[in-house]
């Protein structure tokens, strides 16, 4: 394989604009078809007619996020650690660091596994489960918390993947899944009539598909990676390393699940035409959200890798380069929704009660859309450069800060302090991030880096 057409050129020497493209434009697109993987088990669940078993694999959603979130612990964690180690030209320490990754995903899918089977009746409970959807919840529960390991491991094994820059095979393997969702779902659920187990199934089996493809293409075409099976253990001083910046994955999700199950509380208040309209206005900011975070996170392997490798221009022009196009994607399509708000969510309902209070909650959520995407860069940054401190801060400041936001806004303000609650927290947290980057730029220094051109980072 030539450098040219390497992935650690897209990180290394390629122009900057080039190595966006390359990096975070296929991220943008296996997370816009990844969106159609959550509404897949809904959708054949729903032909069964059976609302209670709807509203069951619903309540298990958070139940995947937790799955992702430990996956990410050591994905994130392991990936960004390897990334700089490449950078420092330490291939070998990142073998030892991916194996760990890859066996320490798997025991930790166990052993909530076995946890998850001990306490089944009081985790079916938090969900939220009633009388009519209890025994759905929890099967659907023990079916995907035992196949659970393979989740956090595939979600740790494409973090490894986009390590040495392979975003297009990250990409594939969403595919993949997304794929084996829709062949498996209807055999599972409908042919089958394995229902809400079906479900489950169905989603660790496609778990499991992409994560063989990217077990293979690690053990076979990575560039720096091959052979990382053989590898396990590691110092102590190296598992903190990747777990100062993965855990921050575990306390963001966890308070994400904790912010929205706030706010459905205090929405459900004003009746169920306020929890629709923020379904849909959720759904609508989601789009620019998705296409931010496809930008930053394929774009975290290339500011891990030239900090470690102390190119700091390039560096610098790739952050600068990413906020251009953060700040593009959210102005361009924030103005053109506002524009078009009241046809836009007509398109979602006719409910004269529905459209009147979701077009407010979408103004405000068109607001908090422009900061999210810098919100997700500063974070992104300081965890490819392993900023321990500033990455768990940032990680858990939204959650932490949402909690008193609700309660005071509500009491004072009503309705509204609810529907602005969460944007004048995003709006502080993305201060937050931005004070935090400031101080970061000083520690930056701008060495003589040899054998790289100008070119660079044009």
């Amino acid at each position: 394989m030539t450098k040219k057409f390497s992935d650690q050129y897209y990180l290394e020497t390629a122009p900057v604009k080039k190595a966006i493209a390359h990096l975070s434009i296929p991220m943008m697109i296996g997370m816009s078809v990844g969106t159609i993987y959550n509404v897949i088990n809904a959708y054949f669940i729903g032909l069964l007619h059976d609302t209670s078993m709807l509203s069951a694999i619903t309540l298990g959603l958070p139940i995947f996020t937790v799955l992702m979130a430990f996956g990410n612990v050591f994905g994130v964690g392991g990936g960004t650690f390897i990334t700089r180690l490449n950078g420092q030209k330490d291939t070998k320490k990142g073998k030892r660091i991916a194996g760990y990754t890859f066996y320490a995903s798997i025991i930790a899918g166990l052993l909530l596994a076995l946890l998850a089977f001990f306490l089944i009746n009081p985790i079916a409970q938090l969900l939220g489960a009633d009388a009519a959807t209890f025994d759905y919840a929890k099967t659907y529960a023990l079916t995907l918390f035992a196949g659970g390991f393979i989740v956090v491991l595939n979600f740790a094994l494409e973090q490894l993947v986009r390590s040495g820059g392979a975003s297009k095979e990250s990409m594939y393997g969403i595919f993949i899944s997304t794929g084996l969702s829709l062949i498996l779902d209807p055999i599972l659920i409908l042919g089958l009539g394995w229902h809400v187990a079906g479900a489950a199934l169905a989603m660790v089996l496609s778990q499991l598909g992409s994560a063989i493809y990217y077990l293979y293409f690690l053990e076979k075409r990575s560039e720096h990676l091959q052979g990382f099976l053989k590898h396990f253990k590691i110092s102590i001083k190296d598992q903190l390393e990747i777990y100062k910046i993965g855990v921050s994955e575990l306390l963001q999700s966890a308070f994400l699940i904790v912010t929205t199950l706030l706010l459905n509380n205090f929405a459900i208040q004003y009746g169920d035409n306020v929890i629709a309209g923020f379904g849909i206005a959720l759904r609508i900011v989601q789009i620019p959200e998705f296409l931010a975070m496809g930008l930053f996170f394929g774009l975290i392997p290339f500011f891990a890798f030239n900090f470690a490798s102390k190119n700091i221009p390039r560096f610098k022009a790739g952050m600068k380069q990413a906020s251009l196009y953060i700040g593009i994607i959210s102005v361009t399509f924030v103005g053109f929704v506002y524009l078009f708000r009241a046809p836009i969510i007509h398109l979602f309902s006719n409910d004269p009660s529905v459209l009147s209070v979701g077009t407010y909650i979408l103004v405000a959520m068109l607001v908090s859309a422009i900061f999210n995407g810098f919100t997700g860069l500063f974070i992104s940054l300081f965890q490819a450069t392993g900023q321990g401190t500033a990455t768990m801060v940032m990680s858990i400041t939204q959650g932490v800060l949402y909690i008193p936001m609700i309660l005071i806004l509500h009491a004072t303000l009503g309705l509204h302090g609810v529907i602005w609650s969460m944007t004048i927290t995003e709006i502080i947290t993305a201060v937050m991030g931005l004070i935090f980057f400031i101080a970061f730029q000083k520690k930056l220094k701008t060495p003589a880096v040899t054998g790289v051109k100008i070119s660079t980072v044009s």
